[in-house]
């Protein structure tokens, strides 16, 4: 089932697609808690520790494969609501071609190089295996994350969010499943619960495509529609990769503020690995309603809608705000009665591994508004075909990062750590405000000259 973004309710279109993503973004975080929690159950503090420490690594190259996925079904999503249906199934094509052969170059550079980067990164000697174990494994499985990830993408450009929530929940079920026979039963460690992922991951996608094939009519294509166009191509890669470079500027970032950290010892490395887990699933409403403003932005652009755009985006913005401050004081208070559930209480250090844990997310939650408010914008600017514009933010990030792992770590220790991100936050924040105003006038000015779609009346 496709939506129409155009027409309608701003409020409800956006409710409507969001809640099934953003269920479905919380689900998937949560088994990628369960990872965690079996590996530092069964498998002890050092493998919980490694598969935190390579978070950085892995949102640099799978992070960055999701946002090329989300880039490349932007001129999707603005094809069809311009009700382009042959355009953008020739887009279609084309971004599936251009997906897989830098699925493949990704995968022959990052298993070569996996190792060196961990050293790199100064990894402590005694995480150093189960850092690459797990980190291989994933990388081994990088065609399957930008298969799966493309798939749902495109299901969501045409206002689908239901579809990928659908299979979604089935391979949680089944990661979890494949968790406790790997990590438990076959004893294989942190290899086991990257293989689960990566097989999870393989059979979403498979769902994915055999739904897309029997029940999207639209993206049905005719023998001329299945060409290799190079201008069409170099338009993809042109929206698509700038979103792609903004997820490694950051990554980048996190990398740097992740070694300067691993110089503190294993003990703030599982502090803050449990910490950002904690993080990023109370985070995921805020994201997923960033991505829905991406499409229903995408879409309102290829129809002409400016004012559902601004009027979306203001509604966005309200909810935001509204979550961020009633998380963020549940964070405060009870965010390291949760933490807890990632390291064993019988493990050595652990009320200094805890009292950390509960620094780190007394501090960041405050700033959870400002976080909301880069969620929004980067988010929108992307959708409107901006993407290149978002790298600056992202270049902010790996700045205010920068500075803290160079200049304040070595002398403060985690203190100083905590800071990193809400400064962060702040500094993209702040651009990309200033940013949005430019940019949506530009593309007013852009489209003035073009009639509104009848359709679109």
């Amino acid at each position: 089932m496709t939506t129409d973004m155009t027409k309608g309710s701003t409020l409800k279109n956006i409710l409507t697609f969001c809640l099934p993503m953003t269920a479905g973004s919380l689900f998937q975080q949560l088994y990628n808690m369960v990872d965690s929690i079996i590996v530092g159950q069964y498998v002890g503090v050092e493998a919980f520790s490694a598969v935190g420490l390579v978070g950085s690594v892995m949102f640099l190259v799978i992070g960055t494969a999701v946002g090329m996925c989300s880039g490349f079904s932007i001129p999707i999503a603005q094809r069809f609501g311009a009700e382009d249906y042959k355009g953008m199934r020739k887009t279609l094509y084309n971004a599936v071609i251009l997906a897989g052969i830098i699925a493949l170059v990704l995968t022959s550079v990052t298993t070569v190089l996996a190792g060196d980067l961990l050293k790199i990164m100064s990894t402590p000697d005694e995480l150093f295996s189960h850092a690459y174990n797990y980190l291989f494994v994933i990388f081994l499985g990088i065609p399957v994350t930008i298969f799966y990830n493309l798939l749902c993408s495109v299901l969501r450009a045409l206002g689908d969010s239901k579809t990928p929530l659908r299979y979604l929940l089935i391979s949680s079920v089944l990661n979890v499943i494949l968790d406790i026979a790997l990590i438990v039963g076959f004893k294989l460690g942190v290899a086991g619960a990257a293989i689960a992922t990566v097989a999870s991951q393989l059979i979403a996608g498979l769902l994915c495509l055999r739904h897309m094939i029997r029940n999207v009519a639209v993206i049905s294509m005719e023998a001329d529609e299945k060409k290799i166009d190079g201008r069409l191509m170099v338009n993809i890669f042109t929206i698509g990769m700038p979103m792609a470079f903004q997820f490694s500027i950051t990554a980048v970032g996190s990398i740097i503020l992740q070694t300067a950290v691993n110089k503190l010892g294993a003990n703030s490395v599982a502090a803050m690995a449990a910490g950002q887990k904690i993080q990023n699933f109370i985070a995921q409403p805020m994201d997923t309603l960033g991505v829905t403003i991406a499409t229903f932005g995408g879409q309102n652009l290829g129809a002409g809608r400016f004012d559902r755009i601004h009027k979306g985006a203001r509604e966005v913005l309200a909810a935001e705000v509204i979550y961020a401050v009633l998380i963020g004081v549940f964070v405060f208070f009870f965010g390291d009665v949760l933490a807890q559930i990632f390291i064993k209480k019988d493990s050595e250090d652990y009320l200094l591994i805890l009292e950390n844990m509960r620094h780190f997310l007394r501090v960041t939650c405050l700033f959870y508004p400002v976080l909301g408010v880069l969620f929004l914008f980067r988010s929108l600017l992307q959708g409107l075909g901006f993407s290149a514009v978002t790298m600056l933010a992202g270049c902010m990030e790996l700045v205010a990062r920068c500075v803290v792992a160079f200049g304040f770590i070595s002398r403060y220790g985690f203190n100083a750590a905590v800071f990193a991100s809400p400064i962060a936050w702040a500094a993209a924040a702040l651009l990309l405000s200033i940013l949005y105003g430019f940019m949506i006038r530009k593309a007013e000015r852009r489209l003035s000259a073009k009639p509104v779609p009848a359709a679109a009346q």
